[in-house]
């Protein structure tokens, strides 16, 4: 199974705002990241679950919070307490591949387990305080597979 992050950066590093606010809107980059992880679980942190305010379609929603009492009203959605447990049971399902889309304390946590980061790169900096994780980009071979008008996407394979 591949484990994925997938993730739109600013420029300046910045993912989002810890409000739970989006910095940006570019639609043809929230096409970009919905035609790449239909199909495939995605997980998440709680905050950016509750962010989206609802499952996302077409992909099997799991949330990770250390709240044993969290529940959402959605009866489809899958909590779990670790990322090494979510991780596990898409094993379990026999999942081809795996997204891993935020926030950033989940992001930390995963990439040291990730098999590739699927990166947008605006062309812009945003007003935010939440953060991509530092990673070194020795440890990656990095591909650039799309480049629009406002970011570029690149795709970065663990060595």
């Amino acid at each position: 199974m591949i484990i994925s992050l997938i993730v739109a950066i600013a420029k300046n590093g910045v993912i989002g705002k810890s409000s739970g606010e989006m910095s940006w809107h570019v639609s043809e980059e929230f096409r970009h990241f919905k035609n790449t992880t239909k199909g495939f679980p995605v997980i998440m942190g709680r905050k950016t679950f509750e962010t989206l305010g609802k499952p996302l379609k077409d992909r099997l929603n799991i949330v990770l919070t250390k709240n044993p009492d969290y529940k959402t009203q959605f009866e489809e959605v899958l909590i779990f307490s670790s990322l090494e447990e979510a991780i596990k049971f898409c094993k379990e399902k026999k999942c081809e591949k795996v997204f891993i889309i935020g926030g950033a304390e989940i992001y930390k946590l995963a990439l040291p387990i990730a098999d590739e980061m699927i990166i947008s790169i605006m062309k812009f900096e945003a007003e935010g305080d939440v953060f991509f994780p530092e990673f070194n980009e020795a440890d990656w071979t990095k591909e650039k597979l799309m480049d629009k008008e406002l970011f570029e996407v690149y795709l970065y394979k663990r060595n």
